[in-house]
């Protein structure tokens, strides 16, 4: 099988800030998504699904959580060689810095790799959301005897200049790469793209930053130590002495990098027919399984929400909403646009009695939240109103912040009771 022949590297990111603060205690791997996921569990099962069962996870920051997740969830056969593996950033005698790229990261875990059989190198972003058999860019990418394939995805004006963008000749091979281009010039960059695509102004192709190496030109491209990242450095430097391939993917793909980004990416979970599809039997998510009992509403109006397990909830109304396991909702609260990440824990009667806990873990009684997303583990008290929008400035307090509207509580807060934002 060529699944056989593949390793698979999936990157972690640096230290997540754009998407500051559920970054401030985790990496951006583990930050949890859809009300039970990690992003991390997105390319591992995506992998699973292809029958790529060799995976290292690549993280320097904050990445006790993540061990502990993938720890957790990821059990094969004892007589299989699958296994899912976490690389920290690591002090060796070639090297005692942190990783500077994400190429960096791959040169410095190469002695690793190294210890596996394999003959391409699937190299994934963590923070990404989309569902793709990678068998098919395998395929691809054999079938063309490229030396490099890229996964590209047409992208919009707006969206263009953050992205590495690149043009491809008639079989697919790129020929040129501007990594983020100014806007003024993004009219000699068009590509000839899908009537779909067209008819959404979706003419440009962007690099998702899913790569296939072959081996011995990984090894040969890695012992430049001069180049720490693909998009800026390995990709454009190499297009034109190896054969570097377009892998073209139209499906739902959308990088997490931002506040912005990771909210409106959980909310679309709730739409009638959400463009990521959680409930595709032949590429199910993974995660953790936990023992959690069935969610238990009373009183509530539900609109457009997703509840994960192990759920008491008991508020008048929730819309367009992601509530995540655990969670604990009081009576009378209205709960609106709003991701809620829930509970690593329950409280039990007798620690609260214990612990004389005035505000319980979850959401209290009469409260209004919207335009929210509520971190792991927070307390809100009761008649607490939150009402998140572009009427709100930036801000950043001990509790939460807000970022472009959006009002994010960090994890473990409390809000007292009466707080009005």
């Amino acid at each position: 099988m060529i699944n056989d022949k593949v390793l698979s590297i999936i990157l972690g990111g640096g230290q997540g800030s754009r998407l500051y603060p559920l970054t401030e205690k985790r990496s951006k791997p583990a930050v949890p998504i859809a009300g039970k996921y990690r992003l991390v569990d997105i390319p591992i099962s995506n992998c699973i699904n292809s029958e790529i069962k060799r995976m290292y996870v690549l993280t320097q920051f904050n990445s006790a959580s993540l061990n502990r997740h993938i720890k957790n969830t990821y059990h094969f056969s004892f007589f299989s060689h699958a296994f899912v593996d976490v690389l920290a950033a690591e002090q060796t005698i070639k090297s005692d810095k942190w990783f500077q790229g994400t190429a960096d990261a791959v040169r410095q875990s190469m002695h690793h790799f190294l210890q596996h059989e394999f003959e391409y190198a699937l190299i994934l972003s963590g923070d990404q959301l989309y569902q793709m058999d990678y068998n098919e860019m395998i395929d691809a990418h054999i079938n063309s005897k490229a030396d490099i394939s890229v996964a590209t995805y047409p992208v919009n004006a707006k969206d263009a200049t953050s992205f590495g963008i690149l043009k491809t000749d008639e079989d697919n091979r790129i020929t040129s790469f501007i990594e983020k281009p100014s806007s003024d010039l993004l009219g000699d960059w068009k590509s000839d793209v899908s009537d779909e695509m067209k008819s959404q102004g979706r003419e440009w192709l962007g690099s998702t930053g899913i790569y296939i190496f072959n081996r011995e030109l990984l090894i040969q491209l890695m012992d430049d130590e001069s180049t720490v990242d693909f998009g800026k450095e390995i990709i454009p430097q190499n297009i034109d002495k190896y054969k570097t391939m377009s892998y073209p993917f139209e499906g739902y793909w959308t990088d997490i990098g931002n506040i912005d980004s990771f909210f409106e990416a959980n909310l679309g979970l709730t739409d009638s027919i959400p463009e990521f599809n959680l409930f595709d039997s032949k590429q199910r998510v993974y995660t953790n399984a936990r023992i959690l009992p069935t969610s238990k509403l009373s009183g509530t109006t539900l609109d457009r929400a997703v509840i994960a397990e192990g759920c008491i909830v008991s508020a008048a109304k929730i819309e367009k909403s992601v509530i995540g396991i655990r969670s604990r909702i009081g009576k009378d609260s209205t709960i609106i646009n709003t991701y809620m990440m829930g509970s690593d824990d329950y409280e039990s009667l007798e620690s609260i009695n214990k612990n004389h806990t005035e505000i319980l873990m979850g959401i209290g009684e009469r409260c209004y939240i919207k335009n929210t997303i509520i971190d792991k583990n927070v307390r809100i008290g009761d008649d607490v109103r939150i009402n998140g929008g572009n009427h709100l400035e930036d801000a950043e307090t001990e509790n939460y912040v807000i970022k472009d509207g959006i009002v994010v509580i960090r994890k473990g807060a409390v809000i007292p009771k009466g707080f009005v934002l």
